[in-house]
Formats: C-alpha cells, structure tokens, sequence
C-alpha cells in the first residue's frame, strides 16, 4: 500500500475548515497531521467535527504546527489577507499548498509559481472548488463564442469580503479568453446613480449580490436578439466543495510549479 498523503489544514475550526477536516478523516489515501486555528484551543481535530477522536490537536501557531508535523499538502480556507504569506512560507517548508481563497494579485501568482518551480513542488490557487462550478464557467466560456453579449450576476451571503468573488473573475478572464472585447449598451448610456451598472470587464458587467442567508450562486446571462441563455449554478452547503478539495489534494502531488484554478485538475 503506498503511503498515504499528509495533510495539514490552516483555519481548520473554520466553517469550511471544518468540512475540511472531515473529507481528510474519510479518505482512506489521506492522513490528517495537523490543524491550525489561531483562536482556539487544543482540541481533538476528530472530536471538533463530531467524529472519533483522531489523536491530533489543533495548534495556534502556523510554522511551528508545519514544522513539527511534516505535511505533504496544507489545505488552507482562511482568507485573504494570510493568504500570501500563508502560501510562501508552505512552499518556503517544502510543502504543497492548496488554497481556496482569493486575493492573489497576478505578479503574486507568478512570484508563487517560480519559488513552487525552484523547490520542485505542486500549488494550486483556486477561486471555487465545486465541480458544478467549474463546469458552468466552461460551459460559459463555450457559449460566449456565440453569444457574446452577457453579464456576470454572482451572489453571496453579506458577510463574504470581496466583490466579486473570485469565481465571477474566474468566469470572466474564461470567457475573456475566446471572446473579442465588445462594448456592450447603448454608447449614451448613463447611470444616474454611481455602479448600477455593476463592474466593467472586458466590455461586459459584473454584478456582485450580497445578502443575509445567501450561499452562493452565480449566472450567466447571455443574450441576442429574440433569444437568451442563462447558464447558473447553485451551492446549498459547503459540502459542495469537498469532492473537488480531494481531487485536488491528490493531483497537486504530481504537479510542479502554481497551478491557478481548479479547472486544470479536472478533464
């Protein structure tokens, strides 16, 4: 039987870190090493998701955690302003980062992917997890090349930090890929209050929604005369992410350098 892979999970008492803990816990090629969470105490990584106790208690300091534990893959959904540094000092320890969290610049992803090349190992930076997602962003992207007037609408509880969501950026640099900029409306338009258009990219608009007790959902909508498809995909629960989080636990093993987005680790 060949070893399993360790993982790590940063922000592991966190709402997706959690779920985390549990996918790793059920997959018979994993073991848990370790979870951080910089504000609670010791407890029982198994035991803090209801299952049985696992043995491993939960650290509050991330280097001395990873040091200590010696992990393959660290899992990290925090947030971000610790994504960056998160992200280098795993590749800085040898260890392969997983990150489903935004906030990473262009330049930083190329900074991240020559030290990932320097010290021969896998990364990946990925805005949605879903595998529904990832197919309504292709199925976007194919679409565009025959209807290519469209908008982004994504929606997300009111908690939710950035705007748009990395899965509405994702979607538009997609479809930006095969459709040619065209400036979308009336050349006179003006909005009469300040970003009721939404944000302009590449000649279409990206609405962003946040409201209490929203999850996350995200549209297309694409449009010619006479006719329009909406393509759209709905997440109910967190749940939703943990096949593609152990899709991508196992494929950043065989990669080298950063990969960004999760569309890569699936065909």
């Amino acid at each position: 039987m060949e070893r399993r892979i360790r993982v790590a999970v940063i922000g592991a008492s966190g709402r997706m870190g959690r779920e985390v803990v549990k996918t790793v816990l059920r997959e018979s090629d994993m073991e848990l090493v370790a979870g951080v969470s910089r504000t609670s105490g010791p407890i029982d990584l198994g035991r803090m998701v209801g299952m049985d106790d696992c043995g491993i208690l939960m650290g509050n300091d991330i280097e001395k955690v990873l040091t200590q534990s010696k992990p393959d893959v660290l899992v990290d959904f925090t947030g971000p302003q610790t994504a960056v540094s998160h992200t280098n000092l795993a590749i800085r320890l040898g260890i392969r980062p997983v990150m489903g969290t935004t906030g990473f610049t262009p330049q930083a992803i190329a900074d991240l992917d020559m030290l990932c090349r320097d010290n021969n190992i896998g990364g990946l930076i990925a805005p949605n997890f879903s595998i529904g997602a990832i197919l309504m962003m292709r199925f976007a992207a194919q679409a565009s090349k025959y209807f290519p007037h469209l908008e982004i609408i994504e929606y997300h509880g009111d908690q939710k930090l950035d705007a748009p969501s990395g899965t509405a950026v994702k979607t538009a640099e997609l479809i930006s890929e095969v459709r040619e900029e065209i400036k979308q409306g009336n050349p006179k338009e003006e909005e009469t209050i300040e970003g009721s258009r939404g944000g302009y990219y590449n000649g279409f608009r990206i609405h962003s929604v946040r409201l209490p007790g929203v999850f996350a959902q995200q549209e297309v909508i694409m449009a010619e005369q006479g006719q329009a498809l909406k393509i759209r995909h709905d997440s109910y629960d967190r749940a939703a992410y943990m096949p593609g989080v152990a899709i991508a636990v196992r494929k950043v093993m065989t990669y080298t350098g950063m990969i960004y987005g999760f569309e890569h680790f699936i065909d």
